[in-house]
């Protein structure tokens, strides 16, 4: 029931901001939104992307930190939010100091927020940045989930193996997902449902 209410092909990119003031404002009720938190890289704007059943909705890059703002995209009834993913080295101390603060202004402090998507790497060991992350989600006792990502990088038959891992660092079960296959599309649109309150 929850899923039909899920308006995702008809996302529009709304816009871009790095402090509140430019955030979107809405003229009626104020729509729910949704956060996606990761590493660079990790591969939110192709989640966004295998969602909305489009190519372009959110630019993809190969090159790690190249989203230095926070991007909303509106479903209909609800954002999604791209956040600058962490955790990269090679990105300038400088700009990195940028990005701290930015996210956490937006974690902390916008309203509409109901509900945050971890995105970490299947393939690969949470980093420490991935369990502060974690950490900071919890003590906020904000409700996420967790989505590991990249899932065709490795065999089908490792994944539970490294699902495990995944759960062992940061306590919670992730949803292994696919953004190339598809593979727990359907998975993270219930999840989606729970966190906005439409099931």
């Amino acid at each position: 029931m929850g899923r039909k209410l899920l308006n995702l092909r008809d996302g529009v990119f709304e816009v871009s901001a790095v402090e509140p003031a430019q955030y979107p404002r809405d003229t009626g009720p104020p729509l729910p939104e949704i956060a996606l938190v990761g590493r660079s890289n990790v591969g939110k704007s192709s989640l966004l992307n295998c969602l909305a059943n489009r190519r372009d909705l959110a630019k993809t890059s190969s090159r790690p930190g190249k989203t230095q703002t926070i991007n909303f995209y509106k479903f209909g009834n609800f954002r999604m939010v791209d956040l600058p993913g962490y955790g990269y080295a090679e990105v300038s101390k400088r700009i990195r100091a940028k990005w701290g603060p930015m996210i956490e202004t937006y974690l902390r402090e916008r309203e509409q927020l109901v509900g945050v998507i971890h995105i970490v790497d299947l393939r690969h060991k949470p980093t420490q940045d991935d369990v502060q992350m974690s950490q900071w989600l919890q003590h906020q006792g904000m409700p996420y989930g967790v989505i590991a990502t990249k899932a065709d990088k490795i065999s089908r038959g490792k994944w539970q193996q490294h699902a495990k891992m995944t759960k062992e660092v940061l306590g919670v079960e992730p949803i292994i997902f696919s953004a190339q296959t598809a593979v727990g599309k359907a998975e993270v649109l219930a999840l989606l449902a729970e966190l906005l309150g439409f099931n």
